[in-house]
Protein backbone atom coordinates (compact mmCIF):
# COMPACT_ATOMS: atom_id res chain seq x y z
CA UNK A 1 0.00 0.00 0.00
CA UNK A 2 1.35 3.81 -0.78
CA UNK A 3 1.42 5.78 2.15
CA UNK A 4 1.85 9.42 2.80
CA UNK A 5 3.41 11.25 5.86
CA UNK A 6 0.65 13.64 7.14
CA UNK A 7 0.71 15.36 10.72
CA UNK A 8 3.75 13.13 11.93
CA UNK A 9 2.30 10.01 11.04
CA UNK A 10 2.10 7.85 8.20
CA UNK A 11 -1.15 7.55 6.86
CA UNK A 12 -1.73 4.33 4.23
CA UNK A 13 -4.26 3.92 1.69
CA UNK A 14 -5.84 2.39 -1.24
CA UNK A 15 -6.64 4.44 -4.35
CA UNK A 16 -8.18 2.82 -6.82
CA UNK A 17 -10.74 3.64 -10.24
CA UNK A 18 -11.39 7.40 -11.90
CA UNK A 19 -14.18 9.64 -11.49
CA UNK A 20 -16.26 11.28 -8.52
CA UNK A 21 -14.05 10.49 -5.55
CA UNK A 22 -15.16 8.42 -3.12
CA UNK A 23 -13.27 8.35 0.43
CA UNK A 24 -14.25 5.49 2.95
CA UNK A 25 -13.52 5.77 6.23
CA UNK A 26 -13.39 2.61 8.33
CA UNK A 27 -14.92 1.66 11.94
CA UNK A 28 -13.46 1.14 15.25
CA UNK A 29 -10.98 -1.08 15.51
CA UNK A 30 -11.08 -2.02 11.97
CA UNK A 31 -8.75 -0.97 9.04
CA UNK A 32 -9.49 -0.27 5.14
CA UNK A 33 -9.87 -3.84 4.54
CA UNK A 34 -13.36 -3.46 5.57
CA UNK A 35 -14.51 -1.90 2.93
CA UNK A 36 -13.43 -4.63 0.48
CA UNK A 37 -16.52 -5.12 -1.57
CA UNK A 38 -17.02 -1.54 -2.03
CA UNK A 39 -13.16 -0.84 -3.24
CA UNK A 40 -13.81 -4.48 -5.74
CA UNK A 41 -17.06 -3.32 -7.26
CA UNK A 42 -16.94 1.28 -7.29
CA UNK A 43 -13.70 1.76 -8.63
CA UNK A 44 -14.97 0.96 -11.84
CA UNK A 45 -17.22 3.93 -11.88
CA UNK A 46 -15.31 6.44 -9.17
CA UNK A 47 -12.44 6.94 -7.65
CA UNK A 48 -12.17 5.23 -4.42
CA UNK A 49 -9.80 5.84 -1.51
CA UNK A 50 -9.85 4.16 1.30
CA UNK A 51 -7.54 4.93 4.29
CA UNK A 52 -6.15 3.18 7.05
CA UNK A 53 -6.64 5.87 9.93
CA UNK A 54 -3.95 6.52 12.23
CA UNK A 55 -3.53 4.23 14.73
CA UNK A 56 -4.93 1.28 12.60
CA UNK A 57 -3.75 -1.13 9.93
CA UNK A 58 -0.67 -0.19 8.45
CA UNK A 59 -0.41 3.42 9.25
CA UNK A 60 1.24 5.18 11.70
CA UNK A 61 0.44 5.42 15.35
CA UNK A 62 -0.25 8.08 18.04
CA UNK A 63 -0.10 7.27 21.55
CA UNK A 64 -2.31 9.45 23.60
CA UNK A 65 -5.41 10.64 22.42
CA UNK A 66 -6.23 11.04 18.82
CA UNK A 67 -9.48 12.37 18.15
CA UNK A 68 -12.20 12.55 15.56
CA UNK A 69 -11.09 16.43 14.38
CA UNK A 70 -7.21 15.15 14.06
CA UNK A 71 -8.89 12.47 11.43
CA UNK A 72 -10.76 14.62 9.94
CA UNK A 73 -7.39 17.11 9.16
CA UNK A 74 -5.96 13.70 8.87
CA UNK A 75 -7.85 12.95 5.72
CA UNK A 76 -8.00 16.46 4.24
CA UNK A 77 -4.06 16.49 4.27
CA UNK A 78 -4.38 13.01 2.37
CA UNK A 79 -6.51 14.69 -0.42
CA UNK A 80 -3.98 17.66 -0.13
CA UNK A 81 -1.05 15.20 -0.49
CA UNK A 82 -2.99 13.61 -3.70
CA UNK A 83 -3.68 16.53 -4.98
CA UNK A 84 -7.61 16.24 -4.68
CA UNK A 85 -9.32 19.61 -4.98
CA UNK A 86 -12.68 18.72 -6.01
CA UNK A 87 -15.82 18.20 -3.66
CA UNK A 88 -15.57 14.65 -2.17
CA UNK A 89 -18.11 11.98 -1.42
CA UNK A 90 -17.28 11.15 2.20
CA UNK A 91 -18.29 7.53 3.77
CA UNK A 92 -18.01 6.96 6.96
CA UNK A 93 -19.25 3.85 9.28
CA UNK A 94 -19.52 4.06 12.95
CA UNK A 95 -15.97 5.86 14.16
CA UNK A 96 -15.59 7.12 10.71
CA UNK A 97 -19.05 8.66 10.80
CA UNK A 98 -17.86 10.37 13.96
CA UNK A 99 -14.92 11.49 11.70
CA UNK A 100 -17.26 12.54 8.84
CA UNK A 101 -19.40 15.49 11.25
CA UNK A 102 -16.07 16.55 12.28
CA UNK A 103 -14.92 16.60 8.38
CA UNK A 104 -18.48 18.24 7.92
CA UNK A 105 -17.65 21.25 10.59
CA UNK A 106 -13.83 21.72 9.86
CA UNK A 107 -13.31 20.73 5.79
CA UNK A 108 -17.17 21.51 4.55
CA UNK A 109 -15.96 23.02 0.92
CA UNK A 110 -14.41 19.51 0.39
CA UNK A 111 -17.33 17.87 0.12
CA UNK A 112 -19.69 16.93 -2.30
CA UNK A 113 -21.75 14.53 0.09
CA UNK A 114 -21.70 12.62 3.09
CA UNK A 115 -22.85 8.94 3.85
CA UNK A 116 -23.52 7.94 7.21
CA UNK A 117 -23.05 3.97 7.81
CA UNK A 118 -24.31 2.78 11.12
CA UNK A 119 -23.49 5.67 13.19
CA UNK A 120 -24.43 7.92 15.72
CA UNK A 121 -24.96 11.83 16.18
CA UNK A 122 -24.96 11.91 19.96
CA UNK A 123 -22.22 11.94 22.34
CA UNK A 124 -21.62 9.08 24.72
CA UNK A 125 -23.52 8.88 28.08
CA UNK A 126 -21.37 9.13 31.07
CA UNK A 127 -21.43 4.97 31.21
CA UNK A 128 -20.14 5.09 28.16
CA UNK A 129 -17.24 6.95 28.46
CA UNK A 130 -16.31 5.48 30.75
CA UNK A 131 -16.26 1.91 29.18
CA UNK A 132 -14.61 3.46 26.56
CA UNK A 133 -11.21 5.17 29.32
CA UNK A 134 -11.18 1.63 30.65
CA UNK A 135 -11.11 -0.25 27.62
CA UNK A 136 -8.11 2.14 26.52
CA UNK A 137 -6.33 1.21 29.95
CA UNK A 138 -6.96 -2.46 29.38
CA UNK A 139 -6.00 -2.78 25.96
CA UNK A 140 -2.71 -1.54 26.34
CA UNK A 141 -1.69 -3.18 29.37
CA UNK A 142 -3.47 -6.87 27.83
CA UNK A 143 -3.17 -6.17 23.92
CA UNK A 144 -6.54 -6.12 21.62
CA UNK A 145 -7.30 -9.95 22.07
CA UNK A 146 -10.54 -9.39 24.53
CA UNK A 147 -11.96 -6.79 22.14
CA UNK A 148 -11.10 -9.22 19.37
CA UNK A 149 -12.97 -11.84 21.00
CA UNK A 150 -16.24 -9.74 22.40
CA UNK A 151 -17.13 -7.14 20.39
CA UNK A 152 -17.82 -9.31 16.72
CA UNK A 153 -21.40 -10.51 18.71
CA UNK A 154 -22.16 -7.04 18.50
CA UNK A 155 -20.92 -5.94 15.38
CA UNK A 156 -22.77 -8.20 12.99
CA UNK A 157 -26.33 -9.47 12.92
CA UNK A 158 -27.06 -13.20 14.33
CA UNK A 159 -27.73 -14.18 10.84
CA UNK A 160 -24.16 -13.21 9.83
CA UNK A 161 -23.14 -15.33 12.79
CA UNK A 162 -24.35 -18.29 11.14
CA UNK A 163 -24.33 -18.00 7.79
CA UNK A 164 -20.53 -16.23 7.01
CA UNK A 165 -18.38 -17.19 10.03
CA UNK A 166 -15.33 -16.97 8.17
CA UNK A 167 -16.18 -12.79 7.57
CA UNK A 168 -16.56 -12.93 11.77
CA UNK A 169 -13.29 -14.67 12.21
CA UNK A 170 -11.62 -12.44 9.80
CA UNK A 171 -12.79 -9.60 11.19
CA UNK A 172 -11.47 -11.04 14.89
CA UNK A 173 -8.19 -11.54 13.13
CA UNK A 174 -8.11 -7.59 11.83
CA UNK A 175 -8.71 -6.57 15.62
CA UNK A 176 -5.78 -8.96 16.84
CA UNK A 177 -3.48 -7.42 14.34
CA UNK A 178 -4.22 -3.64 15.68
CA UNK A 179 -1.95 -1.62 17.82
CA UNK A 180 -3.20 -1.41 21.39
CA UNK A 181 -2.01 1.82 21.65
CA UNK A 182 -3.65 2.98 18.72
CA UNK A 183 -7.03 1.40 19.85
CA UNK A 184 -6.34 3.13 23.10
CA UNK A 185 -5.93 6.26 21.50
CA UNK A 186 -8.95 6.04 19.42
CA UNK A 187 -10.86 4.99 22.08
CA UNK A 188 -10.22 8.14 23.92
CA UNK A 189 -10.82 10.28 21.14
CA UNK A 190 -14.16 8.65 20.70
CA UNK A 191 -14.68 9.36 24.23
CA UNK A 192 -14.19 13.20 24.35
CA UNK A 193 -16.30 13.59 20.79
CA UNK A 194 -19.20 16.52 21.06
CA UNK A 195 -22.72 15.87 20.59
CA UNK A 196 -23.63 17.12 16.93
CA UNK A 197 -27.17 16.21 17.18
CA UNK A 198 -28.51 19.66 17.64
CA UNK A 199 -26.63 20.99 14.44
CA UNK A 200 -27.77 18.16 12.14
CA UNK A 201 -30.98 20.54 10.64
CA UNK A 202 -28.61 23.40 9.72
CA UNK A 203 -26.08 20.83 7.99
CA UNK A 204 -26.76 22.04 4.06
CA UNK A 205 -25.48 18.68 2.58
CA UNK A 206 -26.67 15.88 0.86
CA UNK A 207 -27.00 12.54 2.92
CA UNK A 208 -27.18 9.35 2.21
CA UNK A 209 -27.59 7.69 5.66
CA UNK A 210 -27.68 3.51 5.63
CA UNK A 211 -28.67 1.04 8.69
CA UNK A 212 -28.63 -2.27 9.22
CA UNK A 213 -32.13 -3.01 10.49
CA UNK A 214 -30.60 -5.17 13.14
CA UNK A 215 -27.86 -3.11 14.21
CA UNK A 216 -27.14 -3.40 17.49
CA UNK A 217 -25.06 -0.25 18.06
CA UNK A 218 -26.36 1.95 16.20
CA UNK A 219 -29.93 1.74 16.37
CA UNK A 220 -32.54 1.79 12.95
CA UNK A 221 -34.77 4.19 14.25
CA UNK A 222 -32.23 6.62 15.70
CA UNK A 223 -30.25 6.51 12.21
CA UNK A 224 -33.50 7.48 10.82
CA UNK A 225 -34.06 10.09 13.10
CA UNK A 226 -30.57 11.74 11.75
CA UNK A 227 -31.69 11.19 8.14
CA UNK A 228 -35.19 13.12 9.29
CA UNK A 229 -33.22 15.79 11.16
CA UNK A 230 -30.85 16.74 7.76
CA UNK A 231 -32.68 18.74 5.25
CA UNK A 232 -31.22 17.01 2.15
CA UNK A 233 -31.13 13.31 2.70
CA UNK A 234 -31.81 10.16 1.62
CA UNK A 235 -32.29 6.83 3.81
CA UNK A 236 -31.93 3.47 3.62
CA UNK A 237 -32.30 0.69 6.17
CA UNK A 238 -31.46 -2.83 5.32
CA UNK A 239 -33.09 -5.76 6.45
CA UNK A 240 -31.45 -8.52 8.21
CA UNK A 241 -28.01 -6.77 8.45
CA UNK A 242 -26.16 -5.56 11.53
CA UNK A 243 -23.70 -2.66 12.02
CA UNK A 244 -20.97 -3.99 9.78
CA UNK A 245 -23.49 -3.72 6.81
CA UNK A 246 -20.84 -2.61 4.12
CA UNK A 247 -19.76 -6.08 4.68
CA UNK A 248 -22.88 -8.08 5.85
CA UNK A 249 -24.93 -6.23 2.63
CA UNK A 250 -22.22 -5.21 0.16
CA UNK A 251 -24.63 -5.26 -2.91
CA UNK A 252 -27.36 -3.18 -1.03
CA UNK A 253 -24.83 -0.45 0.22
CA UNK A 254 -22.66 -0.59 -3.14
CA UNK A 255 -26.16 0.27 -4.74
CA UNK A 256 -27.61 2.92 -2.47
CA UNK A 257 -24.03 4.50 -2.95
CA UNK A 258 -23.54 4.45 -6.55
CA UNK A 259 -27.34 5.69 -6.73
CA UNK A 260 -26.57 8.61 -4.32
CA UNK A 261 -23.56 9.61 -5.98
CA UNK A 262 -24.83 9.64 -9.84
CA UNK A 263 -28.03 11.61 -9.00
CA UNK A 264 -25.76 14.31 -6.73
CA UNK A 265 -23.38 14.42 -9.89
CA UNK A 266 -26.38 15.21 -11.78
CA UNK A 267 -29.12 17.30 -9.76
CA UNK A 268 -28.87 20.68 -7.79
CA UNK A 269 -27.84 19.98 -4.15
CA UNK A 270 -31.13 21.52 -2.97
CA UNK A 271 -33.12 18.61 -4.15
CA UNK A 272 -35.17 16.92 -1.56
CA UNK A 273 -34.34 13.30 -1.11
CA UNK A 274 -36.90 10.44 -0.21
CA UNK A 275 -36.47 7.91 1.75
CA UNK A 276 -36.08 4.45 0.40
CA UNK A 277 -36.00 0.93 2.20
CA UNK A 278 -34.67 -1.84 1.03
CA UNK A 279 -36.34 -5.02 0.22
Amino acid sequence: MPSVSISGTDLNYVDEGRGPVLLLVHGFPLDHTMWQYQIADLKDEMRVIAPDLRGFGMSGVTAGTVTMAQMADDLAGLLDALRISEPVYFCGLSMGGYVAWQFIERHRKRLAGVILCDTRAVADTPKEKETRLETAEKVVKEGPGFIAEAMPKRLFAERTHQEQPKMVQETREVIRRTAPEGIAAAARGMAARPDVSGKLGGMEIPALVIVGSEDAISKAEEMRGIAEEMPISMFVEIPGAGHMSPLEAPDVVNRAISDFVSRMSSQPPEMELEEDDEE
